[in-house]
């Protein structure tokens, strides 16, 4: 058993209902998510094993590590960037070709990357519309950050958990001067359309005159899926954004990537929205760091999350749970979702206590409710993830579920 991280955990709550207890209340569902959060991090940190281990959860001291080798991404004998030039313009020009586009800006956020992008659009169509999905990022987390900030109308094509159909797009009652696609849809399951699909849709949006840009913040993992390079992908679309901390872990960042003159005016709207960051290279090597050697290991965790996901539905099936779910049945990405018969703390206390007490941390995101009974989580395979076989993720099930069970 992990003594310590169950140490910090009884620990952390008795400061917590003390503090409670102190102030006259009880313990808020803030102060019960962050107690939370904070015992996964160490439990995720002190774990053997665990099917991806994500940078937040690492020190500063580890995250620095990402640079080691750095000579060998770029010459560090030459001038340290000032606005945006040196280092974070090689960035650009190779990220817009990897994605085979004329040009490429940097940005600090894929928020204000997507913003920048759409209000371009915006200006030369002459229509502020949006089309999106109802589950897009924008829609979710941003905080409506398309109408408070740059003054865009979003639209939803659906809420269905699914991609957008052609037959929506162009069906949709009202017009539009930009579609936008989110590849994969992050909270339907990490989901792609086909290949057919896709082009249909981009199709369907040409033919209403409206331009399209692909929220393309995971596109980097979409290649073994559609069985096209991100250039061929990418070449669909009138702009693409993509991030280089959510499969790369670089430390941050993101570009916009599209036509030359379009790119030229995002990096004017780029400073307008203070995006004009005085240096930025050591985000921009991590960057690199990510392109040169996590880019190229993608392939192999896609296919080696779709093991894992057969052996965590068959783990699943053999422990006698009424109903539970892998979403989808063949992961897309390397990222899927898992569905359970329980309420989402029950979930959460099952995972945390299996990785304070055996040290293997099966599933290391938090859980959330789906509906009545019904928890959710996230799983995601990375380097740390290649070594567990079927029988070890079966294995692992069958000991989770007694401890759900319990």
């Amino acid at each position: 058993m992990n003594d310590t991280a169950d140490q910090e955990e009884t620990a952390g709550r008795a400061e917590t209902a003390d503090q409670a207890e102190t102030a006259g209340r009880a313990e808020t569902e803030e102060e019960r998510n962050a107690r939370r959060r904070e015992r996964r991090t160490a439990a995720l940190r002190g774990a053997r094993r665990v099917l991806a281990r994500p940078g937040f959860t690492t020190t500063l001291r580890e995250r620095i590590a990402l640079l080691d080798g750095a000579e060998e991404l770029y010459d560090l004998d030459e001038p340290a960037d000032l606005y945006g030039n040196g280092i974070v313009a090689d960035l650009e020009d190779r990220t817009a070709a990897l994605l085979g586009q004329e040009a490429a800006a940097f940005f600090p956020t894929g928020t204000m990357a997507q913003q920048v992008a759409l209000r371009c659009w915006a200006g030369r169509t002459g229509n502020p519309v949006v089309a999106l999905h109802g589950l897009g990022h924008p829609e979710v987390h941003e905080r409506n950050a398309f109408s408070r900030v740059s003054g865009l109308r979003p639209v939803r094509l659906t809420d269905a958990p699914r991609q957008p159909t052609a037959d929506e797009v162009r069906g949709f009652e009202e017009p539009f001067g930009t579609l936008m696609l989110e590849l994969p849809l992050r909270e339907a399951g990490y989901l792609l359309p086909t290949w057919e699909e896709l082009t249909e849709v981009v199709e369907a949006a040409r033919e209403r005159d409206a331009v399209v840009h692909f929220d393309g913040a995971r596109l980097w993992e979409c290649t073994v899926h559609f069985g096209r390079p991100p250039s061929e992908i990418a070449g669909l679309a009138d702009s693409v954004y993509v991030s280089f901390y959510k499969s790369l872990k670089g430390y941050g960042g993101a570009a916009l990537a599209g036509p030359r003159t379009l790119i030229e005016e995002a990096k004017a709207w780029r400073h307008r929205y203070g995006g004009q960051v005085f240096q930025q290279f050591p985000t921009v090597l991590s960057a690199l760091a990510g392109l040169e050697r996590e880019l190229p290991r993608l392939p192999r965790y896609v296919a080696h999350a779709r093991v894992v996901a057969d052996a965590l539905r068959e783990g699943l099936a053999a422990t006698g749970l009424p109903w539970a779910r892998v979403h989808p049945e063949v992961p897309h990405t390397h990222e899927f979702q898992v569905w359970l018969p329980c309420d989402a703390d029950t979930a959460s206390e099952a995972a945390l206590r299996q990785a304070e007490e055996t040290g293997t941390m099966l599933f290391s995101r938090p859980w959330s409710g789906a509906g009545p009974g019904i928890a959710r989580t996230e799983v995601g395979v990375d380097e740390s993830g290649l070594d567990w076989t079927a029988d070890e993720v079966r294995a692992a099930v069958v000991d989770f579920a007694a401890r759900l069970k319990a």
